[in-house]
């Protein structure tokens, strides 16, 4: 398996990478074959933003005489293969650009006031344009290009060539691209991103958010998701049946073995079989089965989350042509209609939330070791279930539950039944029934307009029908906001009920008593982290368990724990997100409903959550204890513990009884001091919590959350920035300005604190904007000698414009016995020392000179030279309209339909980023870094005015690449 680097640096870690190659190849029974390559196209990418109707600000695209559709190849603007993208900013994928828009109280509600959609058209089209190198060893194999997820509705071309359209932003799709590339050379990849249309009601970003992956495979090969494994477990023994896809790109008919192998998680074989003799069709694709027996497997579960692999190797005439790996657990599942949900045969209640995938720092494109983060996050208070709301999750995230031990909801998009539908339906269930977490599909989540009627119980008995063809092993929901006698409830596999006041779910197993069920959605109590008192103008809600619609949190789990035929619940949500911003709106941007906050730090309620679900003593007292002396302080226990003890300064407030499901309450009359809770089981302390008065803010700290970070250029290390007091205690009502600095082989990719209404970005970043160059006049003839045609002042009224209205030359420029004077036009900001201002201009002549504002830039460029960049010196630059010009011979067309180049070029401003900054909220903040691909020492520090500041040393050790592809 090759690696294509530029960096001299990576050649250790390289080895390493190999030196693991040839373990795990060894390891699952011989030498691994390179003929299937996965290679990660996630580095070096160019982006810039487009226009959603300015074709001139899309770069054209679109515009020419063979547009991308009309003819093969044809991709114009920037899909065509030789489009100039060096005045682009380079960023690595996963990629959120609007995560790093500024806000507008004028934008859309449900997306968070994010400066994207109709409004904001500027900001609404995304490119992104990759070069890759091909050897020419690859020709002959079949080559695929994978898209994790873009959102959303984005074309896709490679060299040129048009390859499809995907409109929605929640599913992976791939394109066959062996037969458009050019092998032993660089290859070009351009995507347009348009999400100007919002496609769900809560923060979606935009751009290339999941991973791009080049797969390479001998044409005879297992299909693309082509692995479907499920087991029957008896005593001591399982059964799995292990199905694989193979398809036959040949042009002959093809003979092969295929041979499965289950590997433990200690690298043994445990089961083998061999298919011999099969026999393919060329441009064929068939199914194979086999059955293996597993002895006393270890069985995948919520605390023991074993993991097997089955490797799927095809061999023709003794040599093996394809090896593919597919990981799985072996583990029973049943929903009971009486008895609720039984994981491997033992009863489990479902302990689980909903969560969107959005995080602090980086939206949407969230960094696979981000996803393991947030799910041990999840898991550290007890839960023990993930609903995917309302979209498929990136298989990344699934990998984390499948190594965590963290069960699964697998939501499809959007109900329906158009060939559209079920094939978005369809890759769904494909790419992620391997997951032994995923344990149940969902259809669709609160359809209004289908779920209460005929026409939506014929809906939803279609696609679970449609499912189960695909997946048998796993029965299918639907997320209801109401049910009854009438419409999907009717008709469901197994029962989602959304909100408990959303019907009556007791008559609901009257009328169904053989139909399982599960609260899909459950209220938590929308409030911010650390705030006790309502703050309107703030956006801050106070955190106690409110009862939005009529009930709380308590009450949900109450409700639940008293009806065994329900097999758990799941709340609304999880982790905030940004959008829906109830029930404030402007200035509050982020959702309030989580269990901990943007940043995944715990709100009171988390503790609540941990008491009941978890079986470790839980004892947590709120709120913090710095408040106006005399205040009355209504202070609450969440707790598991029988009784809870209170004390202030020594004195005694008083011992309660805690009912199950509920908490502790005291109304106590603030001073300043200690504030000492102890828990008490069967008489006994076994737990003691304490919160003091803080002082003043002195200092800061940086807790890390691992010891070292993997130098493979993707690991992550997240850190909470505390500000502290003279004894180290945190101060809950700081909000510092905290500033970050970063040395050493790792970069800063986003910093949050948590605050619903944070209006500060998340993100600092190089912008490379582009200006273009408009009103393009010319004239052809002879000149004077100093060229005063040239200069701004110069009256070019009764010059013609060069262009017509379908952008073709309208003056004679094709003479090439007269010389010609093409001028233009660009519009600045106000003249910045700390901004860049450079030109990338194109030929409009045969030979040109290019001057802006009557000063020579560039001489003797001809025809076909390679775009260079020319920085200009802001001293001949004004605010406001500058003058570009080209003096030399007109463009001649080489062929009857030559396209002559009508582009100027562009005018590139590089802003430099900002300093990293951020400010505490309630005491916290966060910031996110990412590793490089070397190793060494990383040194994060933190600043604020008046306060000692703190670093954090972290060590970037050596690690595995993950294979990926730059150019050549």
């Amino acid at each position: 398996m090759y690696i294509l680097c530029k960096l001299s640096g990576l050649i250790k870690i390289i080895i390493v990478f190999q030196v693991f190659l040839f373990v795990h190849a060894k390891g699952a029974g011989g030498n691994k074959s390179m003929t299937r390559e996965k290679v990660l196209m996630d580095f070096d990418w160019r982006f810039a933003f487009g226009h959603a109707y300015d074709v001139k600000k899309d770069f054209n695209t679109g515009t020419g005489y063979f547009s991308y559709i009309t003819k093969a190849g044809f991709g114009d603007g920037a899909a065509a293969k030789d489009f100039d993208d060096r005045a682009w900013r380079i960023i690595d994928v996963p990629h959120d650009w609007v995560v790093e828009l500024p806000f507008d109280s004028k934008a859309s509600y449900s997306h968070g006031f994010k400066t994207v959609g109709r409004k904001y058209p500027e900001k609404s089209i995304g490119w992104y344009r990759k070069k890759f190198f091909i050897p020419d060893t690859d020709l002959g194999k079949r080559i695929m290009i994978e898209f994790g997820g873009v959102h959303r509705n984005c074309i896709v071309w490679v060299n040129g060539f048009y390859l499809g359209r995907e409109r929605s932003g929640y599913y992976n799709f791939y394109y066959d691209i062996t037969d458009y590339l050019n092998y032993g050379d660089d290859n070009v990849v351009a995507v347009r991103v348009d999400a100007t249309l919002e496609e769900g009601w809560y923060y979606e970003g935009a751009g290339i958010y999941r991973h791009v992956w080049l797969h390479k495979t001998n044409p005879l090969h297992v299909a693309y998701n082509g692995t479907f494994v499920s087991s029957d477990v008896m005593e001591k023994l399982a059964e799995v049946t292990a199905r694989v896809t193979i398809t036959n790109d040949y042009r002959t008919d093809q003979s092969f073995n295929i041979e499965q192998l289950i590997i433990d998680a200690k690298e043994n074989i445990v089961a083998k079989k061999h298919l011999s003799n099969l026999f393919l069709k060329a441009g064929a694709e068939q199914e194979y089965s086999c059955a293996l027996k597993v002895n006393n497997p270890n069985l995948w579960s919520v605390d023991l989350p074993y993991l097997y692999k089955l490797v799927t190797r095809i061999l023709t005439k003794g040599k093996m042509v394809d090896i593919y790996e597919t990981t799985f657990g072996i583990r029973t599942i049943l929903f009971d209609s009486h008895k609720g949900f039984f994981l491997n045969g033992k009863h489990l209640l479902l302990k689980g939330t909903n969560n969107h995938q959005d995080h602090a720092g980086v939206g949407i494109a969230i960094p696979d070791a981000l996803q393991e983060y947030r799910i041990r996050k999840l898991k550290e208070m007890g839960s023990n279930a993930y609903r995917c709301s309302h979209y498929p999750p990136a298989p990344e995230l699934l990998d984390a539950c499948d190594r965590l031990g963290m069960l699964v909801i697998n939501e499809n998009r959007l109900l329906g039944t158009t060939h559209e539908h079920l094939d978005l339906l369809k890759r769904m269930v494909i790419r992620d029934r391997n997951h032994p977490s995923v344990i149940i599909w969902s259809i669709g989540n609160e359809e209004w307009g289908l779920e209460r009627n005929i026409v939506g119980a014929r809906v939803a008995t279609t696609m679970q029908d449609f499912v189960k063809k695909l997946d048998p092993t796993r029965r299918v929901t639907y997320a209801h906001s109401g049910w009854g006698e009438h419409g999907i409830s009717t008709v469901q596999d197994v029962m989602g009920f959304n909100y408990i006041f959303n019907g009556d779910i007791d008559k609901q197993h009257e009328l169904y008593p053989d139909q399982p069920s599960i609260g899909t959605e459950e209220t938590t109590s929308r409030n911010t982290r650390g705030i006790y008192i309502d703050n309107p103008a703030k956006g801050h809600l106070a955190a106690t368990d409110r009862k939005p619609n009529g009930r709380s949190m308590e009450e949900g789990m109450k409700f639940y724990a008293a009806r065994k035929f329900l097999s758990g619940l799941f709340y609304w949500t999880g982790f905030d997100y940004r959008g829906e911003p109830h029930p404030f709106g402007w200035p509050q941007v982020v959702s309030q409903c989580g269990i901990v906050d943007l940043c995944g730090f715990p709100k009171d309620m988390f503790y609540y959550c941990k008491a009941w679900w978890s079986d470790e003593p839980v004892l947590h007292i709120f709120p913090h204890w710095n408040w106006k002396i005399g205040d009355t302080v209504n202070v609450w226990a969440y707790t598991n513990c029988e009784e809870v003890d209170l004390y202030l300064n020594g004195r005694n407030l008083g011992k309660i009884k805690i009912p199950i499901h509920s908490h502790a309450e005291w109304n106590v009359i603030y001073e300043p001091g200690e504030l000492i809770a102890q828990g008490y089981k069967k008489g006994e302390i076994i737990i003691t919590k304490k919160i003091e008065t803080a002082g003043a803010s002195t200092s800061l700290k940086l807790i890390l959350d691992k010891e070292f970070i993997k130098a493979d250029g993707e690991d992550l290390a997240i850190i909470t920035v505390l500000v502290a007091d003279d004894k180290g205690r945190i101060v809950p009502t700081a909000g510092n300005e905290i500033i970050f600095t970063i040395d050493g082989p790792a970069k800063i990719i986003g910093v949050g604190n948590g605050d619903p209404a944070s209006h500060e970005p998340d993100r600092y970043f190089e912008n490379s904007e582009q200006i273009i160059i408009t009103n393009l006049k010319a004239n052809t003839g002879k000149f004077s000698a100093n060229l005063v045609e040239v200069v701004p002042e110069f009256n070019d009224s009764n010059w013609q414009l060069m262009l017509d209205e379908q952008e073709n030359y309208s003056v004679k420029l094709k003479d090439t016995s007269e010389m010609m004077i093409i001028r233009g036009e660009f519009v600045l900001p106000t003249i910045n020392p700390h901004l860049t201002f450079s030109i990338w201009p194109k030929s409009l002549g045969e030979v040109q000179d290019v001057f802006i504002n009557g000063k020579c830039i560039a001489k003797n460029i001809k025809r076909g030279d390679n775009v260079q960049q020319y920085v200009l010196d802001s001293s001949i630059l004004r605010n406001g309209k500058n003058i570009f010009a080209v003096y030399g011979k007109p463009l001649a067309p080489r062929y009857l339909y030559d396209n002559l180049n009508t582009d100027p070029g562009i005018v590139q401003i590089v802003s430099p980023p900002g300093a990293w900054k951020r400010r505490a909220f309630n005491g916290l903040a966060q910031v996110i870094i990412q590793s490089e691909k070397e190793t060494g020492e990383i040194v994060l520090n933190a600043f604020s005015e008046g306060l000692l500041s703190d670093k954090i040393v972290i060590q970037a050790k050596p690690a595995p690449i993950r294979p990926f592809v730059l150019a050549k």
